[in-house]
């Protein structure tokens, strides 16, 4: 017998929006520390510099306010777990983008301050059941906030990664937010109940066809760090990689996402 068909995953969009902005806070305080020569410095996405990255961040508000500028659908006919699948065909825009603000915008601080004033505007002055023509369909606008804790989370870690010692915290419940969607996601691309990946302490899936188990300790399971698991599900880190340094625990016969990860591609 097939699983029961779960109802998805409720946020709460006030607290979702108070985790974007912890976030973006807390990158907007480490920006502000970066020196020119920082700045300058290779990222591992690509031949992107620290400075075209920090602007790609301030994208990922700005993107509610361009989408919240378009024709609002007539009917919502995508899913938020669609997401992550959805984003890579955005990709060389995106880049583009990216490249042209960092250009236009010597002070990012000023930059990024205006770019979380309009969100906020946007947010205060729209519902959430507003829809939006997003890259996985028209989604409402509530559901698309919370892939912003997604970004935020992702390119918080490669700006730690890109410069020693920078350290940008992060926001427990961005963390939350992002490990739980990026999970559901897993779920969502291969439905089954023969294995269980845990994340503690933010989410707990069941995913890949199989025996399904009603009690006990499942005999496919896969554990690991939220940090570590969002790294996975977004590429930044290879399964086997993560495998080989310990960061990530899987026992039985299918706990191997190697096929399945990233997510994000």
């Amino acid at each position: 017998m097939p699983p029961a068909r779960k109802r998805p995953r409720a946020y709460d969009p006030a607290r979702t929006r108070t985790a974007v902005l912890a976030q973006f806070g807390n990158v907007r305080a480490g920006v502000r520390t970066l020196t020119p020569e920082q700045l300058a410095l290779p990222t591992r996405l690509g031949d992107w510099t620290v400075r075209e990255l920090v602007a790609h961040v301030g994208m990922a508000l700005a993107a509610v306010d361009r989408l919240l500028g378009e024709p609002e659908p007539a009917r919502q006919d995508g899913r938020l777990l669609d997401w992550p699948s959805a984003i890579a065909a955005d990709a060389d825009a995106v880049a583009g983008t990216a490249r042209r603000l960092a250009a236009e915008h010597p002070d990012l601080d000023v930059h990024l301050a205006e770019t979380e004033r309009r969100f906020t505007d946007r947010l205060d002055r729209h519902p959430g059941a507003r829809r939006l023509p997003t890259s996985a369909g028209a989604l409402p606008l509530a559901d698309y906030v919370v892939t912003r804790t997604v970004e935020l989370v992702v390119h918080t870690d490669d700006l730690n990664a890109a410069v020693p010692c920078l350290d940008i915290p992060y926001d427990r419940q961005a963390l939350a937010a992002a490990s739980r969607l990026l999970a559901d996601a897993l779920a969502a691309k291969a439905p089954g109940g023969s294995t269980e990946v845990r994340i503690p302490p933010y989410a707990v899936v069941q995913c890949v066809e199989g025996p399904r188990h009603t009690r006990g300790t499942p005999p496919n399971v896969v554990e690991t760090d939220p940090l570590t698991w969002v790294r996975m599900a977004t590429g930044r880190l290879a399964w086997k990689d993560a495998v080989a340094g310990a960061k990530v625990s899987a026992s039985g016969e299918r706990a191997d996402l190697g096929e399945l990860l990233p997510l994000l591609r």
